[in-house]
């Protein structure tokens, strides 16, 4: 099981004597991701060098690290960096999901090393994962973004899916968008399909959430029912929406990593009548 710690760690991953089933994720200044022969590295050091090093807790015992590697830093024998999209399935997902907020910890750290508010060289905070400016008093904490996804049926049993125009091809998806400061997870969902697509929903529920480290997001996931309106895609976001059968679907993500995949195979699932509706 892991522990998750939020304290600063008292003693360096670097110095003799570290535990030699500790666990190393390894993230490059690209957030690429060190796997040695295809595992994340253990071991009583750190497998290359590193710029700075944060214990992420104890994974039934071990050290679990999070290493930005130094610039240029070289691969040893065996090993390759990678894009954290590309080593899902290729690692236990349990490791895919701390590779993830090793990658989101060490670029927050790496973005505030100065103030933010008066420019003075920040510290790490003695009890919090936090970096503390000693001149002003500012605390930064690691950032995070909330998110939401909905997928929305109608009363028929089709889905609305969209292809949005941060897809590179032809790909659709729910629709989803940011959370905006003194907005209410539900207000954003409403006001994200109001915009994109022009409809009003209703029958609002919670889905599930996911950790979504591209860079610093969690998801929120909902279902929602069509209430009334045409759709009218917002041009500036979406090339083109419409509503799908649960047999004719276009590229879409099924399951896999995101919880895009788990909305769209969740209400494929149902609508076969492999879960209950």
């Amino acid at each position: 099981m892991f522990e998750p710690m939020v304290s600063a760690p008292e003693i360096s991953p670097t110095a003799a004597g570290a535990p030699p089933d500790s666990r190393w994720f390894v993230v490059d200044g690209k957030a690429n991701v060190l796997l040695v022969d295809g595992e994340i590295p253990e071991g009583s050091s750190t497998p290359v060098e590193a710029q700075d090093s944060h214990l992420l807790g104890l994974d039934d015992g071990r050290p679990v690290w999070a290493i930005l590697a130094a610039e240029d830093a070289k691969p040893p024998p065996g090993g390759q960096w990678l894009n954290l999209r590309r080593i899902y399935g290729t690692v236990p997902e349990a490791d895919w999901a701390l590779a993830g907020r090793a990658s989101q910890i060490v670029s927050w750290d790496r973005d505030h090393k100065f103030c933010g508010r008066c420019g003075t060289e920040t510290e790490h905070h003695d009890a919090d994962r936090a970096r503390e400016c000693p001149s002003c008093g500012l605390l930064a904490y690691p950032r995070l973004t909330p998110a939401v996804i909905v997928l929305v049926e109608r009363e028929d049993g089709r889905a609305l899916l969209a292809w949005g125009r941060q897809f590179p091809g032809r790909f659709y998806s729910a629709l989803a968008g940011f959370v905006e400061p003194g907005e209410s997870l539900e207000e954003c969902v409403v006001r994200e399909v109001k915009e994109e697509v022009g409809i009003d929903i209703s029958d609002l529920n919670y889905f599930g959430s996911q950790p979504w480290p591209f860079p610093h997001s969690v998801m929120i996931g909902f279902t929602a029912t069509y209430a009334s309106g045409e759709l009218t895609p917002q041009e500036s976001e979406i090339v083109e929406a419409d509503w799908y059968h649960h047999e004719e679907l276009p590229p879409a993500p099924r399951g896999g990593m995101s919880i895009a995949g788990w909305l769209i195979e969740d209400w494929v699932s149902r609508r076969r009548g492999e879960l209950p509706s």
